[in-house]
């Protein structure tokens, strides 16, 4: 693989597992550091931290609760003692299968804090500590639900639609230097909420899941792309999002 991103920095958020393990490796390989940012997951971000440093660059840990705004408002400054970050990724998130009947205000109140309220925070500071005239990336881990918005897992839902606005605002906010672009995943990974599968494909025209290694292609696009490209909302979800 080309290292398109050596000599780069990359904070990924919700790193340690599952998607945001597959983008750390991916910076990894394509030969970026990684900050792998966690909240409550140490022993998976060690592990990851051993497997990048194998890989030759450098990875560094930093844990932060993200429900909390003063820990999220905090990240980046803490992020930055390692060095200039090049690219955020937005990628934390709760994804709780609630309806409108079955969301009680403490759920509502923590997925905007995490999936909306943390990635704003983050974009703001990173912006603050980018140096002037030097270009960075950042890109936001969305959901196909954002754009065609359902009843099932409503707080999750709301507050990812509402992060695509942030992201097409703040591609403007933070324009020349920094592009802001967004990434909306469909059938990647099995679940983690125990939701059943049966019927996910159905409605997939690929019909199929995604391979990783095409959302390792699309992070490294948004991140080593042309710069030209800012505001977008590309879809990996096998067009799921046009049923």
């Amino acid at each position: 693989m080309t290292k398109e991103l050596e000599g780069r920095t990359v904070l990924i958020t919700g790193a340690a597992r599952r998607i945001g393990r597959v983008f750390s490796l991916g910076v990894a390989r394509a030969g970026g550091n990684v900050i792998i940012h966690h909240g409550h997951s140490s022993t998976d971000a060690q592990d990851l931290q051993a497997e990048i440093t194998s890989l030759g660059v450098r990875a560094y840990l930093i844990q932060a609760d993200l429900a909390d705004p003063h820990q999220s408002a905090d990240l980046i400054p803490r992020a930055s003692e390692f060095g200039p970050i090049y690219g955020l990724v937005n990628n934390a998130a709760i994804f709780e299968p609630l309806t409108l009947a079955t969301t009680q205000f403490p759920a509502w109140e923590r997925h905007m804090a995490v999936n909306l309220t943390a990635p704003f925070l983050l974009c703001q500071a990173f912006a603050r500590q980018m140096p002037s005239g030097e270009a960075g990336r950042i890109i936001n881990i969305l959901d196909w639900r954002a754009l065609h918005p359902a009843a099932d897992h409503l707080p999750y839902t709301i507050s990812k639609a509402a992060l695509a606005a942030l992201t097409q605002s703040l591609a403007v906010a933070l324009a020349p230097n920094i592009s802001v672009n967004g990434l909306a995943l469909g059938a990647i990974l099995l679940p983690s909420d125990g939701e059943s599968t049966a019927c996910i494909l159905s409605s997939v025209p690929a019909d199929r899941w995604a391979k990783l290694d095409e959302l390792t292609q699309a992070l490294l696009f948004l991140l080593t792309g042309p710069a030209y490209i800012t505001g977008e909302i590309i879809h990996l979800d096998g067009g799921r999002h046009l049923i």
